[in-house]
């Protein structure tokens, strides 16, 4: 089979149109959702060595009502039967479910946001039209759910493949082909048109808002919520940067110039650079950010819970969905859902954490230390050898033990997020979101020490501020410039040069061969590497910031670039991704707000080795023993302070908190009525009987 007339010529002229249903696409039997034009959502790759007879069986298997085991997806074999690819769609009631049963909300006939029934479908807003209903993403992922909950309903051969390859009872189908390599891909379809436009509204122009709503809609709620919390967070910046700017300017006009440079550069700082007002601002400067820390991250929760109400993901349902394609046990009876499926008691995982993953990870840790302290002796011997000979030679080995460390770091992150993958898979999960947050988790730990062991060993044990203030200044202009080049200009090189050929298209193409196109592009590769680089920022200014004022500055100046690569990093250097309904960051959210924390201690320590502070104390008459009770008690005071800031902004609007509750309310009194009918049916029968 092939596309319609209107849907080639459409994709000739470059645009991913809907295809005119034809003798290639799988056939609907429900009336409901006959449609004379079907959308291309997604494209499975297949393997070179699958069989025309095993790619029939495919399609019959994904078009096939879910009573039967199947899928109840759309799909088309491409140019023929024994093509690669399979194009798949979505017909009405399938898409319909899955929203149902990942409990989305949507709006209803009054205006209002309700959980979505499919019982009750007809009183839903566009219900009856998909692209209005869902947006492109949400429909791509509910073709993907549908095809990870495939399982097998009895023992049963693939044809034309070895018999090693049979499905068992309950076994998961995509998983199974996956391995016996008939899968070797899936990704979402770009739309043109809509990529377009969308880039026009976001990166290319010269507007500063982000079009969320768009992002929302073509990329799903994971980006989108990063993209928001990347815009909230670097106007958020903008009070610290001011005031960073402000101290730095009057303590450079009361202290002299030449000794504000060379605090901001890491210089040798002796106790009257760090006298009078210098200090003064920097005691300001710690105070504001512990406080404003926790103020943008309280604001941040309320605009998250209003973004999720908005998009319809508020009340998500994943727990009583279909276990996630890794999750393995005994088969047995849900309890909840009474659906069968495999079972895999909690506490079972609970032992596999607290005896295996723990201390697994708590040895990569370690192995952390062990790299610090290894390059701090590997310096210090240097050093020496330098003081030694003063050759060229010794001169040269002083990079040596940098050099190394930063070797042995990249290399022991490679190694750990390898044992953390596999942490998480023997851990069992048995929802998508768990094992990706103990997974994130896991990675985060490792980083966040990675990335903040050696300033937590300047500051709290060297207790060398000069050397704190210049490692700090250095990690923000380097790690930043790093970033950028590592990030867009080398993919962009790479893309423009080396792969961008191999995927040179003309309007005359075929519409298969522009889809073997998008899975030429390389995988998105998620969004933990920017959240990992928002959360280091944060640490910066949050933990350190009193010893270098501009801080914020140089960060603010960063994300604004950082907003618009972004964007067009996902846009046009990357294959579309899946993206699942969120409800907020997860993981991340809770990462921010204990860095926050972390910073009353971290930055009532920094202004105890202040020598204006030390001097101060002493002229007082002040025992260390007086001056530490103080500095812990105004460390639980500035503790106590942010608790209460915390209570004081709810977590939601007014506004959200009462629609929420209001969708609860409904969604009750749907159950009620129809637990009603139910036993009204039931008591008709047994009367008539």
């Amino acid at each position: 089979g092939t596309y319609g007339d209107v849907e080639t010529a459409k994709l000739q002229e470059g645009r991913t149109a809907p295809a005119t249903a034809g003798p290639g696409w799988t056939k609907v039997n429900c009336p409901c959702c006959k449609s004379e034009r079907v959308d291309p959502l997604v494209l499975v790759k297949l393997g070179p060595k699958v069989r025309p007879e095993t790619k029939r069986w495919l399609l019959r298997v994904i078009g096939a009502p879910q009573q039967e085991g199947g899928a109840a997806l759309l799909a088309h074999p491409g140019e023929d039967a024994t093509g690669n690819i399979i194009v798949l769609s979505a017909p009405r009631c399938t898409l319909l479910k899955a929203t149902e049963e990942l409990g989305l909300c949507k709006t209803y006939n009054n205006g209002e946001m309700e959980a979505f029934s499919y019982n009750d479908r007809d009183n839903f807003k566009d219900s009856d039209n998909m692209e209005a209903f869902l947006t492109l993403a949400e429909r791509q992922y509910m073709v993907k759910y549908e095809l990870d909950g495939l399982r097998a309903q009895k023992d049963l051969r693939i044809p034309g493949l070895l018999d090693g390859y049979t499905l068992h009872h309950r076994d998961n189908i995509w998983r199974k082909l996956g391995s016996a390599g008939v899968i070797v891909d899936m990704l979402p379809l770009h739309n043109p048109d809509k990529l377009k436009d969308l880039s026009k509204a976001w990166y290319s122009g010269n507007q500063l808002a982000q079009p969320l709503d768009s992002i929302n809609g073509y990329f799903g709620n994971s980006v989108a919520f990063y993209f928001s919390f990347l815009d909230f967070y670097t106007w958020s910046l903008v009070p610290p940067a001011v005031l960073g700017l402000s101290i730095t300017y009057f303590s450079g006009r009361r202290a002299g110039f030449s000794s504000t440079g060379e605090s901001v550069s890491g210089s040798a700082v002796t106790s009257d650079d760090d006298s009078g007002p210098a200090v003064g601002g920097h005691m300001i400067q710690a105070i504001f950010n512990m406080l404003w820390s926790t103020v943008v991250m309280e604001l941040w929760k309320r605009r998250s819970s209003s973004l999720s109400y908005r998009w319809g993901t508020m009340s998500l349902a994943e727990r009583f969905a279909e276990p996630r394609p890794g999750f393995h046990g005994d088969l047995g009876v849900n309890p909840v859902t009474g659906r069968v499926e495999p079972l895999f008691p909690g506490w079972q995982r609970d032992l596999r954490m607290a005896l295996v993953s723990v201390p697994v990870v708590g040895l990569f840790l370690g192995l952390v230390v062990l790299g610090m302290l290894c390059f701090y002796w590997g310096e210090a011997q240097v050093q020496q050898l330098h003081r030694d000979w003063d050759s060229l030679l010794s001169q040269t080995l002083l990079y040596v033990p940098s050099v190394l460390h930063i070797v042995y770091t990249n290399v022991l992150a490679t190694v750990y997020k390898t044992a953390a993958l596999s942490l998480t898979e023997y851990e069992n999960h048995r929802e998508e979101s768990a094992f990706e947050n103990h997974l994130t988790a896991k990675v985060l730990v490792f980083t966040f020490f990675n990335c903040f062991a050696v300033l937590f060993h300047i500051a709290f044990f060297k207790q060398d501020v000069p050397l704190l203030r210049k490692r700090l200044a250095s990690l923000l202009v380097v790690t930043q410039l790093l970033n950028q080049v590592t990030e867009v200009v080398i993919p962009f090189l790479v893309d423009r040069f080396i792969s961008a050929p191999h995927r040179a298209e003309s309007k005359d193409d075929p519409p298969e061969d522009k889809f073997r196109n998008q899975s030429n592009l390389p995988a998105f590769p998620g969004l933990f590497a920017e959240y990992i680089e928002l959360l280091v920022q944060f640490g910066y200014l949050s933990l350190f910031s009193c010893v270098f004022p501009l801080t914020a500055v140089l960060l603010l100046l960063n994300n604004i670039t950082e907003i618009r690569t972004d964007a067009y990093k996902i846009c046009k250097l990357f294959r579309k991704p899946f993206c699942p309904p969120g409800a907020n960051m997860h993981v991340w959210q809770i990462a921010f707000e204990v860095l926050s924390f972390v910073s009353v201690v971290s930055n009532c320590w920094l202004l105890l080795l202040s020598p204006w502070l030390q001097n101060l104390c002493r002229e007082g008459g002040w025992s260390s023993t007086n001056v530490l009770l103080v500095a812990i008690l105004v460390e639980h005071v500035l503790i106590l302070v942010k608790v209460v800031i915390s209570v004081l902004i709810p977590d939601e609007p007014d506004w959200v908190r009462k629609k929420m509750e209001h969708i609860e309310f409904t969604s009750m009194q749907a159950l009620r009525e129809q637990r009603s009918r139910q036993i009204t049916v039931a008591t008709v029968y047994l009367v008539s009987s």
